[in-house]
């Protein structure tokens, strides 16, 4: 089986780039049977710790009797960098204004004086 069939067999898609902090959340709904398949493929391919340890963590739980939480979605939210979202900044929203360091020149602080 070719690394390419391998990651289609996978009950996720993407799954190579999904990050740690969405993986807790896609997993919910996976079978005993599913996150055992992840966790074999992180073993056996890249083998990141963060990601073995999640896997094993929900591994642990179904065997202990938790259940699936339903079906898997796969167009889980996820950040998008480069999108255009949030809040906008305005006087009202933002930080308190900071004073320059009290050693340097107030033009240059890198300058001493």
């Amino acid at each position: 089986m070719t690394a390419h069939d391998e990651r289609a067999a996978l009950p996720l898609a993407d799954y190579d780039h999904i990050t740690a902090g969405d993986l807790p959340a896609r997993i919910s709904g996976l079978s005993r049977d599913g996150v055992q398949a992840l966790l074999e493929y992180e073993r056996d391919h890249a083998g990141r710790l963060p990601i073995l340890t999640i896997l094993e963590h929900r591994a642990e739980a179904l065997a202990e009797g938790a259940e699936p939480s339903g079906p898997v979605l796969q167009d889980s939210p996820t950040m998008n960098h480069g999108t255009p979202g949030g809040s906008t900044v305005t006087p009202a929203t933002e930080g308190p204004k900071i004073n320059p360091p009290s050693q340097g020149a107030p033009t240059n602080p890198a300058q001493p004086r």
